[in-house]
């Protein structure tokens, strides 16, 4: 992409008492160079604002172009936020993965919904996951050159023939030259592995497993962690797919294999290097893993001892916030996807513990997305209202900000939490964490 293909960076912010404040940035702003350089990301932009002397060409917002000479400390962040990390426009998926679950929405929903992401600096910059198959020799050695570590990759299979036919691009199978590159360059990746029964599983998940083990090894494991994740249906999918959904007894089988390899690995490696998925426990009824097996919790984006991380971290704030009783008294309902019921009834339990609050969780699947055991940041506006109308809610809804989009109040469905609190005639609070929820409890 050339120079003059790159789009100025729409500034959305400017944080106070910045250095950009003070220079007089404003929202609508946008950034053209810094130091004659254009970047082409926020990669870019904090690599060039490095320097101690910094020359930025902006366009103000009626489109008049300023030059403004900076000084600052080397490690001082100008406080500039902007519309998007890619000025350059989104690197897009050249896949078509029979579970990509952007396939599996309806149609008619907002654009952002549709969009495939295949972005190295994605995944570099947030943990989206990338499969590698459309990097051009100039991403290569970008990613080389600026030391892009840990990126985060979608394996599937190891086997050629099979990550071809998960893929459906016969770029797919060249993974293994691939992590050999990233260990022989001394960069990571964090693997996963989305299990589709009776295409990848059985023996090409244990090779596939066996095969990424290899490259973790070294004081820089080319695979610092693998994900091993089941693969999720919604009624949207196209009917002439190929996929079945997991069992019990698949995710029995699932968890008995990887936790023999886990133990292997853990001879040989000291560390499981392979996790489950929560969903997998979930799936089969079975108890989740101690704290202590998820080691620092590498694949906690991907759904990898978060219900656990959740619970610990919740008897660690309990004992610092919660009080022995609330006044006035109140009833709230908080609103879970089925998958976590029984995980988090030892939670309600020590609510209500406190006296004048009552806790009640509603766990509900989706059925707006066919689903049977249903994740909570799945559950829709929909999903609520099907399973909420003319229940007592009691004061209020406590309702996980993982079923929101980010930012802003908005569901899977695209249905406003106002919207939805209207019709459930009551006020719905947003909580993130832990803390959050404990202190919409006690408020």
């Amino acid at each position: 992409m050339s120079e003059t293909s790159i789009r100025p960076a729409l500034i959305t912010n400017v944080v106070p008492d910045s250095i950009a404040a003070e220079v007089g940035f404003e929202a609508g702003d946008r950034l053209v160079s810094i130091n004659g350089q254009r970047p082409r990301d926020l990669i870019d932009y904090k690599f060039l604002c490095a320097d101690e002397v910094l020359e930025l060409e902006v366009l103000d917002t009626k489109g008049k172009s300023h030059q403004v000479e900076i000084e600052k400390e080397y490690d001082d962040e100008l406080g500039l936020e902007f519309e998007t990390a890619l000025f350059d426009g989104l690197i897009q998926c050249n896949n078509r993965c029979p579970f990509c679950f952007i396939d599996q929405q309806p149609p008619g929903k907002r654009e952002t919904l549709y969009l495939k992401d295949d972005d190295y600096r994605l995944s570099f910059l947030y943990g989206s996951y990338l499969t590698l198959t459309n990097l051009t020799e100039r991403e290569w050695d970008r990613i080389e050159m600026m030391r892009l570590s840990p990126l985060y990759v979608s394996v599937h299979a190891t086997e050629p023939e099979v990550r071809i036919r998960l893929l459906k691009n016969l770029r797919a199978g060249k993974i293994l030259e691939q992590l050999k590159w990233f260990k022989e360059r001394r960069l990571q990746i964090h693997a996963q592995v989305v299990v589709c029964p009776g295409i990848n599983d059985g023996e090409h998940l244990q090779q596939t497993v066996l095969d990424l083990a290899k490259f973790h090894s070294g004081k820089v494991p080319a695979v610092a962690s693998v994900a091993v994740v089941p693969v999720g249906l919604t009624r949207f999918r196209p009917a002439e797919d190929e996929l079945v959904p997991v069992t019990p007894e698949k995710a029995q089988e699932v968890i008995a294999q990887v936790q023999a390899l886990q133990a292997q690995f853990r001879r040989q490696k000291k560390s499981n290097c392979v996790w489950l998925a929560d969903e997998w426990f979930l799936i089969a009824g079975e108890e989740l893993p101690a704290a202590s097996h998820y080691e620092n919790y590498p694949q906690i984006g991907n759904g990898v001892g978060s219900i656990r991380q959740f619970l610990t971290q919740f008897e660690e704030v309990v004992k610092r916030l919660l009080q022995p009783s609330v006044s006035p008294a109140r009833r709230l309902t908080w609103v879970v996807g089925n998958a976590v019921e029984k995980a988090f009834e030892p939670v309600v339990q020590r609510l209500n513990q406190v006296e004048g609050l009552d806790v009640q969780m509603a766990a509900m699947p989706s059925e707006y997305w066919g689903q049977k055991i249903t994740v909570t940041g799945l559950l829709t506006g929909q999903d609520l209202l099907k399973n909420l109308q003319g229940k007592d809610l009691g004061d209020g809804i406590l309702l996980p900000s993982v079923m929101l989009k980010h930012g802003e109040a908005l569901f899977l469905d695209d249905m406003p939490i106002d919207e939805v609190a209207e019709k459930l005639g009551t006020k719905i609070v947003p909580v993130t964490g832990v803390e959050e929820l404990i202190q919409a409890c006690l408020s």
